[in-house]
């Protein structure tokens, strides 16, 4: 009589030190599990979302960045999805902006449906300045070649713009008008006032501004080539 023994996979657990090939094995075989990262070879296991500090922040940036990509075709947004970057990280970013590969962007989309490679743009929404997003996953995003890193530290009430500049993040300050412009993609206009106290109708307002400028038109015709 032949005794089949059941393989059991390990669980997925914050502190975690995995290759990103058992992160991604422990991680499938954890429906249970919304969000897990791995940043520096450790795993994240998100907490429970919370509305205030989390949830209504993250629809914010997430239509932000939507009407942006509507605007602009050869963009791609996403919300909450899988990168893997290198050896040691796959993060799950609150959002990103990526520019398709045919047009110039740095990041794909797998036969398995992961992106793989440093999108341009990517947003995290943090608890605060101690939060592993400006620390170790800055570094992650940093060394691969994020261009742009967006931190809004939701206990502070800080957005951090920072800007990839000869191997290293240089933060961005607001113009006179509390406004940050994208470097990557030109008509990405942020109202950092009104992201602070959640005037979408501000938010909105502002990039529409940067969406009817020349710089603007002139990177549809840059990406439509």
């Amino acid at each position: 009589m032949v005794v089949e023994l059941a393989i059991s996979i390990a669980p997925l657990e914050s502190g975690d030190r995995l290759t990103r090939q058992e992160f991604e094995r422990r991680y499938s075989a954890s429906p249970h599990i919304r969000k897990a990262e791995l940043v520096e070879g450790v795993v994240y296991v998100a907490s429970p979302v919370r509305a205030t500090r989390h949830g209504r922040p993250h629809g914010i940036i997430v239509t932000w960045l939507g009407d942006y990509c509507t605007a602009t075709p050869g963009v791609d947004l996403h919300d909450n999805a899988t990168v893997r970057l290198d050896a040691d990280n796959e993060p799950q970013p609150d959002a990103l902006l990526r520019i398709e590969p045919e047009v110039g962007g740095n990041s794909s989309i797998s036969e398995d449906d992961y992106i793989e490679g440093a999108p341009e743009l990517i947003v995290e929404v943090a608890a605060s300045s101690a939060s592993y997003d400006l620390n170790d996953k800055l570094n992650a995003y940093r060394r691969n070649g994020v261009r742009e890193y967006i931190v809004w530290q939701m206990y502070e009430n800080r957005v951090d713009w920072f800007v990839l500049q000869e191997g290293r993040y240089v933060a961005v300050s607001p113009d006179e008008r509390s406004i940050i412009r994208s470097q990557v993609f030109p008509g990405l206009w942020l109202s950092v006032n009104g992201l602070r106290q959640g005037n979408r109708s501000e938010i909105l307002a502002v990039l529409q501004e940067g969406l009817q400028t020349e710089e603007h038109q002139a990177f549809i015709e840059q990406l439509s080539r």
